[in-house]
């Protein structure tokens, strides 16, 4: 297919063959919960997902990293089995499982033989339907998420990537962090993470996937009789969920420079901006800008910084979205007495990516990377389960290979110049863990 795929909740059934045979399906149950799979010809294998659009963005200020506590008790047992069951369930097959909450979804994943795949149904449905969400377990696991905090706390990268979520989206709920923090677990209330699990783990917001060896027929009439086991009443006719709406909130301004002092060897920094949206019309352009800027070793700011000055081990650009927010920008971590060096020659490479674009010859590569990078992907089946989550939950579109190669190949310099103009072309803000020279801090106060 070299056009998307739309997936409008007024179609209970889509059946498309896509690229060398595999074949994607959708159903829609009367209840709401969608099920879709893509069906890899030669596959032994089967990754699942569980989705629920929900995640730390939408926590009421009462409950906040009450997402992320929900994902680890979850596996903590249900009516029916002990979370030893449910680890055995999948370590006795060679399995592997896991959960991962972000801030617009949580979702509840396994791999496994094309065997095992029932078995793999029924344990997640179990654990989304029929967690009993055990006062003891739940203390025992905020001792667990104290740590877990701690840890990433610990992490200077951690550190820089909330303190940056929380400069570029102030304001927002999008740059509150994911678990929580240390104050709201310690304060965190059983009967408020329980209402939390019953206002979204139902029918109408669940989003089942699977690819690789699959049967969809198969897999519906064993996702709703796990469903139904767990406790659901599938019986009540109901659309499922509407996805987030796309349009962007008006962005509170935030400090110009964050700086958390740590007493590291190297200064942590990030310079960057608010970026596009998951939807935007100009991601692919931004995606291949981003690239060529700094998205690998021949990228310009790995040149610049790494290679030819020997400024920084690791410098990178980066670009990500959200329904209706987004981030982008640089990072590099240095010497302090490097860090003013540093953020002249970023400065000056983003200003030349404004003023001048990028070439025929840097595009070319960056289309012919994408699509590499793209493919070998796709050789792993966790890598198309997480597609289809994606596409359901928040696109409401899906594209396979040839359709976003085809939307990438369209780009032109002039996108490229364009995107980077309209993306970097106004204020800046910086993030910066480490001990900051007093002259690069006078440096990143007096971004534009």
């Amino acid at each position: 297919m070299t056009d998307a795929i739309n997936l409008p909740f007024d179609q209970a059934e889509l059946d498309i063959t896509l690229e060398q045979g595999t074949r994607l399906r959708r159903t829609i149950l009367p209840s709401g919960v969608r099920i879709l799979s893509e069906s890899v010809p030669g596959a032994a294998s089967s990754s699942i997902g569980f989705w629920v659009p929900v995640g730390s963005r939408d926590e009421a200020p009462h409950q906040y990293g009450s997402t992320h506590f929900l994902e680890h008790l979850l596996f903590k047992g249900t009516a029916t089995r002990s979370a030893f069951d449910i680890a055995l369930a999948f370590d006795r097959v060679g399995g592997e499982h896991n959960a991962a909450t972000a801030k617009e979804h949580t979702v509840y994943h396994a791999k496994v033989r094309d065997a095992d795949l029932p078995m793999a149904v029924e344990v997640l449905a179990d654990m989304l339907c029929a967690s009993v969400i055990d006062p003891d377990e739940f203390e025992t696991e905020r001792g667990v998420i104290l740590e877990e905090l701690a840890m990433a706390d610990d992490d200077p990268n951690d550190v820089l990537w909330e303190r940056f979520y929380e400069a570029i989206l102030k304001g927002h709920p999008l740059g509150r962090p994911i678990g929580g923090t240390p104050e709201s677990i310690r304060a965190a209330k059983r009967d408020d993470v329980w209402d939390h699990y019953r206002a979204h783990y139902r029918p109408a917001e669940l989003v089942v996937t699977v690819a690789g060896a699959v049967d969809h027929a198969a897999l519906v009439d064993q996702v709703d009789r796990a469903l139904r086991a767990g406790g659901w009443n599938l019986d009540e006719v109901q659309s499922p969920c509407a996805r987030r709406p796309h349009i962007a909130p008006e962005r509170e301004a935030g400090p110009k420079l964050v700086h958390v002092e740590r007493p590291l060897e190297q200064v942590n920094l990030l310079i960057g901006t608010p970026g596009l949206t998951i939807h935007d019309s100009d991601r692919h352009a931004h995606a291949l800008t981003h690239r060529i800027f700094g998205g690998g070793m021949s990228s310009r700011l790995f040149q610049e910084i790494r290679e030819k000055r020997g400024y920084a081990y690791s410098v990178h650009s980066f670009a990500g979205g959200h329904s209706d927010a987004g981030l982008a920008g640089m990072y590099a971590g240095c010497a302090p007495q490097r860090t003013l060096d540093v953020i002249r020659v970023m400065r000056a490479e983003l200003d030349k990516l404004i003023q001048d674009g990028v070439t025929e010859q840097e595009l070319s590569d960056a289309k012919g990377a994408a699509a590499g990078v793209s493919a070998l992907a796709l050789e792993d089946s966790d890598t198309r389960m997480h597609r289809l989550g994606r596409s359901e939950i928040h696109l409401g579109e899906f594209l396979d290979l040839p359709a976003s190669l085809k939307r990438m190949n369209a780009v032109t310099t002039e996108d490229c110049r364009r995107v980077a103009e309209r993306v970097f072309g106004g204020s800046l803000q910086a993030a910066a863990v480490g001990t900051l020279p007093d002259d690069a801090r006078t440096a990143l106060e007096e971004l534009p």
